[in-house]
């Protein structure tokens, strides 16, 4: 029988190795509320962040023992994730060392649980300790990538270290076996001896809190201690339940829910669970939040208060489905800020973030389009809106404003320059200024706007929409290289220089295909199948490009690519007439599912050594300043709803299907796909409605 809700266990990664200073990432925890990271030893956990109290990336926990740093032996770490846990295990001098890492439910902190194995033939004394540090403080907004900390004042009561700036307070706890004799010592390091038998176990915890009230962490710290034995089985239930509720139409827990998957592909399956747990590992239920529940963009290290209009738009289709309340509310307050001048906000506050992304305009329309077509709430379109220059309007109004923003862009070539570096990929100094990507996608936003004046009547108003639209398809088909399979960007000297990145192709070929020439589209699908595509992950720029040589940034680089990247071509190439490329390449998409949910950037092949065949995530540190997890993962649910099975779903609420998921299972389905008010089955190429069992939004 084929598995159709995935568990904890289900969604376990490979072991990853990771030994001293290697091109790991390391997995990242969350209970929705406290985000942590594990480090590169058994026990360390870095980057314990219960937004507003942080304290940054600091690292602490590490294993001591027999006196010394445990990393200092110089033993690989065997790591895995799970949803609930992260599980760590290595052997140093005789000793076998397992723990489990959870962020407990409804804590705000993180717990591990070790346990400790005696190998040898005869009994021996262990010396086992932790190295703790503490840069806890207290702050609002996050308006940086990496979260506040400050110095600490710390003190040490028996194994408890308290830490404190004043504003806010830590408390690390560790909890030794029954007959340890606790070695004196100052703050920093932890330690205790106990006799262990030849081949007896024991168990140690570590827990570490953090609040803005000293009584608060020191009661979360004191019920994590008194919760130990069941922490790790208690998270593996919240996390079960969690899942189970991402296709539960009537579970609370989400105002919707997705369709679930029914297949014999494995691989089909793995992707799909991939990029839906992708979405929930973001979700953020702080009551700190001045906008209620959010969606982060990255975690555990960077932005961690701050969702981006960009990524968030990349998974419009689920949050579309499964959360339609949320994104109703985001995108309201989206129109409040001025998306002209930042490229996100910050839930501490609901204040702007960074500058400019040129992109805003196109992801704003997307999520307006995603939103209305799956809810149907047209009473949407009508709520009286205001921008930060006191404009107030409907939401129709806006859109046709993000539509033909463009117009202010404008050059002398008749397309819209889209700015420097920081505007568009920030690692790509070449694709600048007037790109094919955001001008296709201009293209498709007043064909957008055109539907709503369609729906509202205004068949005049949508007629002007469309004869725009015509216009501009011709001029961004211009920038089109022929014979080459990509496209120039425009300087403004009017210097056209050739660009080798997959966002034009992705960009063009999910917006534009059908407007293109047969032998555009076959040439862009070769160029993507023997320039880009690589066996498990792709390039965000051919390594033949001029502006390879300018950043290792892998997530727009030639040595990798941001996680939507494949997905969104997987779908150009269907629309440009090629599904067979992408049913080649499923499988190998699917290995690199193997890691977690999918990294900001995973490497190619060429670049680090795969993870049992899996693209490798690539690390955190100068120069790839990578997030180990990135929210974009739910443009892989859209591949397999929107290019595998086809289904189209207008904005009046129909439904077609146009896929060709039969040729990788001809029994596959997709059963309660929710659209305005009617529950559908995919099955067999056709959209079957049956009773409606939507939760109402």
């Amino acid at each position: 029988m084929n598995p159709l809700i995935p568990t904890c266990a289900d969604l376990a990664s490979e072991e990853v190795l990771d030994a001293f200073d290697d091109m790991v990432n390391p997995p990242g925890l969350t209970n929705h509320w406290a985000t942590a990271q594990v480090d590169h030893d058994v026990l360390a956990v870095r980057s314990l962040n219960v937004p507003p109290v942080a304290q940054g990336d600091t690292i602490t926990g590490q294993l001591y023992l027999g006196g010394r740093l445990a990393r200092s032996y110089g033993q690989p770490v065997h790591t895995r994730w799970r949803p609930d846990r992260v599980d760590r295990r290595t052997t140093i001098e005789g000793w076998e060392l397992r723990t489990a890492t959870v962020c407990p439910a409804g804590q705000p902190g993180v717990h591990v649980r070790l346990e400790v194995t005696n190998t040898a033939a005869q009994e021996r004394q262990l010396r086992l300790g932790v190295w703790l540090a503490t840069a806890v403080t207290q702050a609002a907004p996050w308006s940086r990538a990496e979260p506040p900390h400050a110095p600490n004042r710390v003190e040490r009561t028996g194994t408890r270290v308290t830490g404190t700036d004043g504003s806010a307070w830590a408390v690390q706890e560790l909890v030794v076996p029954q007959g340890a004799e606790v070695i004196p010592g100052g703050a920093r390091v932890v330690e205790a001896t106990v006799n262990v038998g030849a081949g007896q176990s024991l168990t140690w915890d570590y827990v570490h809190a953090i609040s803005a009230q000293e009584e608060h962490a020191r009661a979360a710290a004191d019920a994590m201690v008194a919760g130990a034995s069941q922490a790790v089985a208690q998270s593996e239930t919240s996390w079960n339940s969690s899942l189970a509720a991402l296709f539960d139409p009537t579970n609370p827990e989400f105002s919707g829910a997705l369709p679930v998957l029914d297949t014999s592909d494995a691989d089909l399956r793995r992707l799909y669970w991939w990029g839906a747990v992708g979405v929930l590992w973001f979700r953020r239920d702080n009551p700190a939040s001045v906008l209620g529940r959010t969606y982060d963009t990255l975690m555990p290290r960077y932005w961690q208060t701050t969702t981006f209009i960009w990524d968030y738009s990349l998974s419009s289709h689920v949050h579309a489905q499964l959360d339609p309340a949320v994104m109703r509310r985001q995108i309201a307050h989206w129109v409040g800020l001025d998306i002209e001048q930042h490229f996100g906000t910050e839930w501490l506050t609901g204040g702007p973030v960074g500058y400019w992304y040129s992109v805003n305009h196109y992801a704003m329309t997307r999520l307006v389009r995603d939103y209305l077509a799956f809810t149907g709430d047209r009473a949407f379109l009508d709520e009286e809106l205001t921008t930060p220059d006191g404009v107030t309007r409907p939401l129709r109004d806006h859109v046709r404003s993000w539509a033909r923003h463009w117009h202010t862009l404008r050059s002398a070539s008749g397309l819209a320059d889209y700015g420097e570096i920081d505007n568009l990929l920030e690692c790509v100094s070449s694709y600048v200024h007037e790109v094919a990507s955001l001008n296709a996608a201009n293209v498709w936003c007043l064909r957008t706007a055109a539907e709503i004046a369609d729906l509202d009547g205004e068949t005049a108003e949508a007629a002007r929409l469309r004869a725009d639209a015509e216009d501009l398809v011709a001029l961004v088909r211009d920038l089109y290289i022929p014979g080459a399979g990509h496209f120039h960007a425009r300087q403004p000297d009017g210097t056209l220089v050739p660009t080798k990145h997959c966002y034009d192709f992705a960009t063009v070929g999910t917006t534009i295909a059908a407007d293109l020439p047969k032998q555009v589209r076959e040439e862009m699908v070769r160029f993507f199948d023997t320039e880009l595509r690589t066996p498990s992950w792709m390039r965000a720029l051919a390594p033949s490009d001029p502006d390879a040589g300018y950043s290792l940034r892998a997530d727009h680089q030639w040595n990798g690519a941001y996680p939507a990247w494949p997905p969104d071509s997987a779908r150009a190439a269907i629309a440009l007439g090629h599904p067979e490329v992408v049913a080649d390449w499923l499988p190998g998409l699917a290995r690199t599912a193997n890691q977690g949910p999918p990294g900001q950037a995973h490497f190619v092949e060429e670049a680090a050594p795969p993870v049992n065949g899996g693209a490798r995530k690539t690390p955190p540190q100068f120069p790839y300043l990578i997030d180990w997890s990135c929210s974009s993962a739910g443009s892989f649910v859209e591949l397999v709803i929107g290019g595998i099975f086809g289904v189209h779903v207008g904005m009046d609420g129909s439904v077609s299907t146009d896929g060709w998921v039969d040729q990788l299972d001809p029994h596959a389905a997709l059963r309660g796909l929710h659209v305005a008010g009617t529950s559908y089955d995919i099955v067999g190429g056709r959209a079957v409605a049956h009773t409606n069992d939507r939760k109402e939004s």
